[in-house]
């Protein structure tokens, strides 16, 4: 009886105070300890979140969309969740349109990661029938996607970016910082899921990135694209460049290479397709130099538009072992002024007017136009070329160089050479960004002696020149052709391989447009300059001229009603 007693004291002493103490412990937790408490509940549910900053679109000079970032959302699941439901994992399959046994062995990975992504990115209404599912473990995270309009018709201009959507190539590299802006950030609640349940607090407001409005114009630019891509494929040739500037602001109007690539399939992602020829690659000029010997010449006192120069024998230069002849059809009577000469490209009288000045007036001619130094266009990888020391122009490397050999130029320096003799010997900088008005640039050249040789290079492009293919019906054009053996490095030349190039400027009365065209190994029987890369110009400037409302300045001889110049934009 006493031990039952006992027995029935102990519960009611023990419950009295068990309920003390759990009254206490919560009072203790809710009052005291509460701190603690929000601190532990939040480290769980409460997370610092990336705010994505939209990145700047890329435009061309009239204002069209050339690379824009359109929202994405990428799927992240958590893989214990997922397998816990019977069928989840069939429909998120069916949902995002992959097979089960890839989304299985993704989820294998990482079986105890909670927020992982699958590699899938959905459209937002895409993902916004994907969430209504509910499927369990399943989450998505916006992103953006960078998105090019225009395809390969602008892809070496623009380049492309990472899959974190940083710039990898072109401009998008160059102007990254600017286009990237900066991410911001936000204090989030999720629940056991990993959703996103409520916005806490911003932290850090996002900075979009800024706009960037290139100099290009896309319309001229589609007109460079697919001339010189009929070119190449007609050439059978190894690649092609086309560079286009406007000669009073040195803005790039157009850049085009071919092999082309498109930045928005992955898979053409590999040097060969998405390197920019014409700023990065370079090559010997041949006769494209010779306009600025005979501009040297001129400047220096050595020659006149009236000289005569002997082109009917062959030139022996110390230290050469051969001597320097013309083809049989690049001959000329002796004796010939320096505009027959640049008409005929006479190797002969060129180098007899290089060897008749001092090496120093040659090279400080070629250097104030821009070989040898970067354009400053700020494009990334961009070449500076080549121009040998003076120091190393002994008569026979004077020789060489003035009929283009034993120097390099990259398509864009080319251009940026001619539209300094366009603009009457002041070289501007060549720009990727629009320019409004003139710029002023930097004196060269002088004036008289830059017209001069315009005036003698319309002559290259006549039925007695070596580019009569690269007339434009209703203007004037000046311009020079050239073919120089293609160069392998180590190897020196390659034997039938050849770099066929023209490079002018229209209107020649008042030059408003320079352009380059290089064809790399052009094969079939032809490879020179008048016969492969004239036409090109021809084709491209005579569309170009229009489309910027040039006004024609060759009206000779054209037949009533004939239609030659359209509305300015």
């Amino acid at each position: 009886m006493r031990s039952f007693t006992l027995r029935l004291w102990w519960p009611l002493i023990l419950l009295p105070v068990c309920a003390v103490a759990i009254l206490w412990r919560a009072l203790f937790l809710q009052w005291i300890n509460q701190d603690f408490l929000e601190k532990r509940g939040n480290g769980q549910s409460v997370r610092v979140e990336k705010v994505l900053a939209h990145r700047g679109s890329i435009v061309d000079r009239f204002g069209e969309p050339l690379a824009v970032s359109t929202p994405v959302d990428l799927v992240i699941v958590n893989p214990r969740d997922l397998l816990a439901e019977y069928g989840a994992i069939k429909r998120l399959a069916d949902a995002v349109g992959r097979e089960q046994d890839w989304l299985k062995q993704r989820l294998a990975e990482a079986p105890d990661r909670q927020g992982l992504p699958i590699g899938v990115t959905l459209e937002p209404g895409q993902s916004a029938a994907l969430m209504q599912m509910k499927i369990p473990g399943v989450t998505t995270e916006r992103k953006y996607r960078r998105y090019y309009p225009a395809g390969e018709v602008v892809g070496h201009v623009l380049g492309f970016n990472s899959r974190e959507d940083h710039g990898q190539e072109g401009l998008e590299l160059g102007y990254d910082q600017s286009l990237g802006g900066e991410d911001g950030a936000k204090r989030v609640q999720r629940d056991r899921m990993g959703r996103n349940v409520q916005n806490l607090a911003n932290i850090k407001i996002a900075r979009p990135g800024k706009n960037l409005e290139t100099s290009i114009d896309l319309r001229i630019q589609y007109l460079a694209y697919r001339a010189l891509k009929s070119a190449v494929q007609e050439a059978n040739a190894d690649s092609g460049s086309v560079v286009v500037l406007d000669v009073n602001t040195g803005e790039v109007l157009a850049m085009a290479n071919q092999p082309a690539f498109n930045p928005n399939d992955r898979s053409q992602f590999h040097p060969n397709f998405y390197r920019n020829r014409a700023v990065m690659d370079v090559m010997e000029p041949g006769s494209t130099m010779k306009p600025f010997v005979v501009a040297a010449g001129l400047q220096g006192g050595t020659l006149t538009p009236a000289s005569l120069i002997d082109v009917a024998t062959n030139v022996k230069v110390p230290g050469r072992p051969n001597e320097v002849a013309d083809p049989a059809d690049h001959q000329l009577d002796s004796p010939a002024q320096p505009g027959a000469i640049l008409a005929k490209s006479s190797n002969r009288g060129i180098v007899r007017i290089a060897l008749a000045q001092r090496p120093e007036a040659i090279w400080d001619m070629l250097r104030g136009v821009g070989f040898g130094i970067g354009s400053a266009s700020g494009f990334p990888g961009e070449s500076a070329g080549l121009l040998p020391p003076l120091s190393y122009w002994r008569p026979a490397a004077v020789a060489s160089l003035s009929i283009g050999y034993g120097m390099n130029a990259t398509p864009l320096q080319l251009a940026s050479a001619y539209a300094t003799l366009a603009g009457g010997g002041v070289r501007r900088p060549v720009t990727f960004r629009r320019v409004d008005g003139p710029v002023r640039g930097e004196r060269v050249m002088d004036e008289t002696v830059a017209r001069e040789v315009v005036g003698m290079l319309e002559h290259v492009v006549s039925n007695d020149g070596t580019a009569a293919r690269a007339a434009i019906e209703g203007y004037r054009v000046s311009g020079k052709t050239g073919t120089a053996r293609l160069s392998s490095g180590p190897l020196g030349y390659q034997a039938g391989q050849y770099v066929a190039l023209f490079a002018g400027m229209v209107p020649s009365s008042n030059p408003r447009l320079a352009a380059v065209v290089v064809i790399r190994n052009p094969r079939g029987g032809r490879y020179y300059g008048g016969a492969v890369s004239a036409p090109v110009f021809a084709e491209l400037m005579s569309g170009a001229v229009r489309l910027m409302g040039v006004p024609p300045d060759n009206l000779a001889g054209i037949k009533p009603g004939t239609l030659l110049q359209a509305a300015a934009p």
